[in-house]
């Protein structure tokens, strides 16, 4: 189901008259973008399939930031576009040269962590004429790792998400979502043919238990196991939740930094963990953090939606570029932890090790059967 209150983009952009590329690109500020992106390459999204990709090819639609445009940039096969995009239909005969109703153009992507879908992005940036009239976008949840072929089998259950609706040109189209199901792959339609720039999935991540409970101990605050930011005190060079994805950090915005502090303050980022845990150890990482990593951290947790919280790793110099192990005395349970950092800078990574509680690994996997795990 879509969100009417959510500004809509019809018809064709100008054509591009020089200058910067964006200056007329239709955007909106859409209620879910502050959630985690689902279709991240980082966490191991791909487009594993596609009808067509004449012109440009799908593996494009996951590519990070915005699609570059240079409109001296032609190929044999014509004008080449940052985005996905497929040739022109075209009808049976020379009496019918149209396309009919049903005839569509599709994508099948794998997610890189499963769970449940609050919006979407559909951006059509640079596809000024040549963008698709509608667009229409399923999902479907299957265990393992399905082939394209598995996928397209008659017998898969694909929930609708985004019925067929008209987008513009040149706009990022958002598509606000209400199913509470946990899904694993999406299709992208496009009618009848057309580019899409990028696809941007946002939403909660939902484990698999089973999974979960197999690894015993594992990173509890993990994008990939569940972990999410609730909040942080300031993400004004990149987003807080950069310190929860996966691997190290491979460049300074690839993690969390503030702005310079001029009062007598200090910065923090609130974590809540996949469910119920036990703690035993932790990573704070400054990695390419040289002359502004935090000067010093500190760890505190709590158990539930309220209370008190408990500093469990009292501030500590941190060096820069830079990843600092410790071992907790003893196991400590949580659902939620807060870092802070003093006075400013950044982290790159936080990682905390341990397992779920009993009653912490009873909540997932009830919560798992709800979603139609």
């Amino acid at each position: 189901m879509t969100d009417a209150a959510i500004p809509r983009f019809t018809g064709d952009a100008s054509p591009y008259a020089g200058g910067d590329p964006y200056a007329d690109h239709r955007t909106a500020d859409f209620p879910f973008t502050h959630l985690v992106d689902l279709a991240d390459r980082r966490l191991g999204a791909g487009v594993i399939a596609a009808n067509d990709e004449f012109f440009a090819e799908r593996e494009n639609l996951l590519k990070p930031g915005p699609a570059v445009f240079d409109p001296e940039h032609f190929g044999h096969k014509g004008k080449i576009m940052d985005g996905w995009e497929t040739r022109r239909r075209r009808g049976v005969s020379a009496a019918e040269p149209h396309p009919t109703p049903d005839d569509h153009d599709w994508a099948l992507v794998r997610l890189g962590a499963p769970g449940v879908i609050r919006g979407i992005v559909l951006d059509t940036a640079h596809f000024r004429g040549n963008y698709p009239q509608a667009v229409s976008v399923e999902g479907a949840s299957l265990p393992g790792s399905p082939s394209p072929e598995n996928l397209l089998a008659p017998d898969v259950k694909w929930t609708t998400l985004v019925p067929r609706t008209p987008v513009g040109g040149h706009a990022a189209n958002g598509f606000a979502v209400d199913a509470e199901q946990r899904f694993t792959h999406l299709r992208i339609n496009q009618h009848p043919d057309g580019g899409i720039a990028r696809l941007r999935v946002y939403g909660e991540v939902a484990p698999d238990p089973a999974w979960l409970t197999a690894l015993g101990t594992f990173d509890l605050a993990a994008l990939e196991n569940g972990g999410q930011v609730e909040d942080a005190s300031d993400r004004f060079y990149s987003p807080a939740t950069n310190t929860i994805q996966p691997g190290r950090s491979r460049k300074m915005d690839d993690g969390w930094e503030t702005r310079r502090r001029r009062d007598r303050g200090n910065d923090w980022i609130r974590y809540r963990l996949a469910a119920q845990s036990e703690i035993r150890a932790v990573e704070i990482d400054t990695a390419y953090l040289k002359g502004n990593s935090a000067g010093w951290a500190a760890l505190s947790v709590r158990d539930g939606e309220d209370g008190d919280w408990s500093e469990v790793l009292p501030r500590t110099r941190l060096q820069p570029d830079t990843n600092h192990r410790f071992v907790l005395d003893g196991p400590v349970r949580a659902t939620r932890v807060r870092i802070d950092i003093f006075p400013d800078g950044g982290i790159s990574r936080l990682r905390l090790y341990g397992s779920l509680t009993d009653e912490g690994a009873a909540g997932l996997a009830a919560r798992h059967r709800e979603l139609g795990g």
